[in-house]
């Protein structure tokens, strides 16, 4: 097999070439020979460590229609993802190690992203009955969620809690007091007022929050917040982070570069959920991305349908069809204004979700794993849904314009993906 050289990447600020021998870097320097290699030029182009995300929904087995693993597979390389974790709502739900080994057996065959499943906390994710924890941990199961929904009853939270601590795993809390939730559509606040919807409180995700806190501080175990939206559930995290308790937390892209705004026209294709906040809050997350208080950055890629995403915000389906805007909506949010460094969104978005979840990803050193992303950090570009290769074209960001697009991103030694 012939070794890849990657030609004239920036790395750190420099301009490298990178040698990859199988899976591995086998050496970074300033100019390397050419050999029987097969070449890749990246003048003008920034190497980084490949992004991790721990929260996608890939929709197989059951809602194929939506998504399926070989098209999310196909927008994760896109988006410069090599490794994604996907959530258990699928139908049937991933709950038992049957369902993990066959999402395993599927990435494999269609070789582009590697793929991790996170198995359910209860069975059928109905919060009765806790999962054969155990056996997910065995078939391939990186951490437990019952994302999509809530877990409603506190003892079984805690029995989850105590059961993953104990096989070393992690438990993803989706945050939401379905009752206070109250069937609203949208952020309650200005914008929903003004557009006569529904609105849904800050309350119903921050109490949650709360209860895991608490929880995890009682136990002295570990607990991950999912995609958190205000500022109270920034700032709990973050005085729970001060008292010693182990609490982790990521936040979404749509968090911080967008606001309800965008639901005042009744396009749901901003419908997600925890919905999209007022500015005050997506202030808040950015100051927790860079305070320390959010560990990752994640997609909580939601793809539909189009029919399930028509008819205005009452009645349609939550989730935005994130993975191939992920980046750039940093880039341009994040970093280009000052807020962070490029190395910071890199560990937010690679290292950090990596060692959340226990997985051999995100560095870019010699005798790493060669999972690499090379971008145009200078281009500007308007997003285009119609270029997605997930088949969900459900963005609130069509036409945004944004820098930092994807050029390339290899896995495990191979280009699995090259614009």
């Amino acid at each position: 097999m012939k070794k890849l050289l990657i030609r004239s990447a920036v790395v750190n600020g420099d301009k490298k070439d990178i040698l990859i021998s199988g899976n591995k870097i086998e050496k970074i320097a300033d100019s390397l020979p050419q050999g029987d290699c097969e070449v890749l030029d990246a003048h003008g182009l920034t190497a980084l460590p490949a992004f991790v995300d721990m929260h996608v929904h890939l929709r197989e087995p059951g809602f194929e229609y939506k998504e399926d693993i070989e098209s999310g597979s196909r927008a994760a390389v896109a988006g410069g993802f090599s490794a994604v974790c996907c959530m258990p709502n699928t139908n049937p739900v991933t709950d038992n190690k049957y369902i993990v080994r066959y999402i395993k057996d599927r990435a494999k065959e269609v070789g582009l992203a590697k793929v991790y499943p996170i198995a359910a906390v209860s069975v059928g994710e109905n919060g009765e009955r806790i999962t054969e924890m155990g056996k997910l941990k065995e078939a391939g199961a990186v951490a437990f969620s019952d994302d999509g929904r809530p877990v409603e009853s506190a003892q079984l939270m805690r029995i989850a809690l105590e059961y993953a601590n104990g096989f070393g795993m992690l438990v993803i809390s989706h945050c939401e007091d379905i009752s206070l939730v109250n069937e609203g559509v949208m952020n309650e606040g200005y914008h929903a007022t003004l557009a006569g919807y529904k609105g849904i409180s800050r309350a119903s995700e921050e109490v949650m929050v709360a209860r895991e806190i608490v929880l995890a501080e009682t136990l002295g175990a570990r607990v991950h917040i999912a995609h958190i939206s205000t500022k109270g559930s920034a700032q709990l995290i973050r005085e729970a982070k001060a008292r010693g308790v182990r609490v982790t937390c990521e936040t979404c892209p749509h968090y911080f570069a967008a606001t309800d705004e965008l639901c005042l026209s009744g396009n749901a294709d901003a419908k997600v959920n925890p919905p999209l906040r007022e500015e005050s809050d997506r202030l808040a997350m950015i100051e927790a991305i860079k305070d320390g208080t959010v560990d990752a950055i994640v997609t909580d890629h939601a793809p539909h349908a189009k029919h399930e995403k028509e008819g205005g915000l009452i009645g349609a389906a939550n989730g935005i069809s994130g993975i191939e805007t992920s980046f750039a909506l940093s880039y341009t949010t994040l970093v280009r204004s000052g807020e962070i460094s490029l190395e910071r969104l890199s560990e937010l978005m690679t290292a950090n979700p990596a060692a959340l979840v226990g997985i051999d990803c995100g560095a870019l050193r010699e005798g790493a794993t060669a999972d690499i992303t090379l971008v145009n950090l200078d281009e500007k570009y308007r997003i285009d849904k119609n270029e997605f290769f997930s088949k969900g074209k459900n963005t609130p960001f069509h036409g945004r314009e944004v820098y930092g697009r994807v050029y390339c991103t290899v896995v495990d030694g191979k280009i699995k993906y090259k614009r």
